[in-house]
């Protein structure tokens, strides 16, 4: 989005190693930063020494913040002129946190949004610039819905900046009886626990859709689980139940029963649930595993 603010540098991640031949590259921020010709900063963390000499050379009037996930020494704060500005996806002080957007699909918010704040020492605690709101639609993933908070998010971002740059706009304390928190996601948060009811965990599948993926356990090995549909039927069985035919896979839930969409299988690409289980060749009564166990196992 263009705007009439001058980015002087940006702040990211170190190059990292991935891929089969462990190549280095830097990251996604960095590579748009340098095809515009915009100075890089790359820092692992904001409390290495370089840091503040170099924000000092820089000599910014704001620093904006969108996704770093740590927070901000408290001697960098009051170095730009107009401090540190965040944009955070979630409407404050609602999910303050590392997974704001998984978090409120898992919880069935009907509505979220996005939010720019002061930085203070907190845990996204400053002062309220201004919000906009989004819709959850009953299909969409955290992939999908932060790819529209995204958009919104950054014209949020640039207003905000404008405003506080032109003396207009100033912040305002959040609200201290609507605190809720989204703290990291771990694997062990993704693991589906069949005995829930339907509509728990066709939720948590959508929050953890694409990234970090939800998953369940069948014959030892992991599986993740791409969206699905709750049937209205119920059927006869015990939870994890797999029902297999040559065109759908059925799961039975706490509930009601599960259609599944894609599955993805370690180490093998996403197909269908009914191109896995035919491959795997399900047998009736057979079932994904119910007991949560620990992240490393499988």
């Amino acid at each position: 989005m263009k705007s009439e603010h001058e980015v002087v540098a940006v702040i990211t991640r170190p190059d990292s190693s991935s891929g089969r031949g462990q190549i280095s590259a830097p990251s996604p921020v960095a590579q748009i930063a340098d095809e515009l010709g915009i100075r890089v900063l790359k820092h692992a963390n904001l409390r290495e020494p370089r840091i503040r000499e170099e924000l000092t050379q820089l000599n910014p009037d704001v620093i904006a913040v969108v996704a770093y996930g740590a927070l901000v020494p408290s001697e960098l704060l009051t170095l730009p002129r107009f401090g540190w500005i965040n944009l955070h996806f979630s409407l404050l002080p609602a999910w303050r946190g590392a997974a704001p957007v998984p978090y409120a699909i898992r919880f069935g918010d009907e509505i979220t949004g996005a939010t720019t704040f002061q930085i203070d020492e907190g845990l996204d605690t400053g002062p309220v610039f201004g919000v906009v709101t989004e819709t959850i639609k009953l299909d969409d993933t955290s992939t999908s819905l932060l790819a529209r908070l995204s958009v919104s998010g950054a014209r949020l971002l640039v207003q905000t900046l404008s405003g506080v740059s032109g003396g207009q706009l100033r912040p305002e304390l959040q609200r201290l009886d609507e605190i809720s928190h989204a703290p990291k996601i771990t694997a062990d948060d993704c693991q589906i626990d069949w005995r829930q009811p339907a509509l728990a965990i066709e939720r948590q599948i959508r929050a953890f859709t694409i990234e970090p993926g939800a998953w369940t356990s069948y014959a030892g090995d992991r599986i993740q689980i791409g969206p699905v549909e709750i049937l209205p039927t119920i059927l006869d069985g015990k939870p994890g139940e797999i029902i297999a035919s040559k065109h759908e896979v059925m799961v039975i839930s706490g509930s009601q029963t599960l259609r599944l969409g894609r599955v993805k299988a370690a180490g093998k690409r996403e197909m269908l649930a009914a191109d896995w289980a035919r491959g795997r060749r399900v047998q009736l009564g057979e079932a994904f595993s119910v007991t949560k166990s620990s992240a490393n196992d499988g």
